[in-house]
């Protein structure tokens, strides 16, 4: 990745997808920024991946899950989630933060980044990547790698897992 890593600007990205590690069949997250040129996969648990995919498919559970509680606990006390970011990358581990808000006042709580993530389409808030982390992550330059959807489609269906590099949550 070399577009970014003379920014210290973080990076935003978007939640593309989720798929299975075909080797070990870990769910994997699928974040790209925004110009659909970076692509960064973070391995993540199946309960994280669940609800992930249920706020992606906009389907709800008759009682609220964890991530659920936790935003709706958000709202009953007026703090807004103004953004999550993935911060580092050390020893195949992401970190995430969340930037809460409440009543002007900003404060970061550390979080695991699937977490981050479900509750950041619960919030609807953005998600950002720092450079430093793209790079140490070597995330996929897609424009190099794909012209469209379908193709993509395909090259993750057969990437093989060694080429993204294997990092847990």
């Amino acid at each position: 990745m070399s577009s970014s890593s003379s920014k210290t600007e973080p990076v935003l990205m978007k939640i593309k997808g989720l798929m299975l590690d075909p080797s070990s069949n870990t769910p994997i997250v699928i974040l790209r920024d925004e110009s659909e040129r970076l692509f960064l996969p973070i391995w993540i648990g199946v309960f994280e991946a669940n609800a992930i995919a249920m706020e992606l498919e906009n389907a709800e559970s008759p009682r609220p899950m964890t991530h659920d509680l936790f935003h709706n606990t958000l709202q009953a006390a007026s703090i807004d989630l103004e953004r999550v970011t993935i911060r580092d990358l050390e020893d195949s581990t992401f970190f995430a933060t969340l930037r809460l808000v409440r009543g002007g006042e900003a404060f970061d709580v550390d979080a695991r980044p699937s977490d981050a993530l479900a509750l950041a389409l619960r919030a609807e808030a953005p998600v950002f990547v720092m450079p430093a982390v793209l790079d140490k992550a070597e995330a996929v330059d897609l424009v190099q790698k794909l012209e469209d959807e379908d193709q993509l489609k395909r090259w993750l269906e057969g990437v093989d897992p060694s080429e993204l590099g294997k990092y847990t949550m």
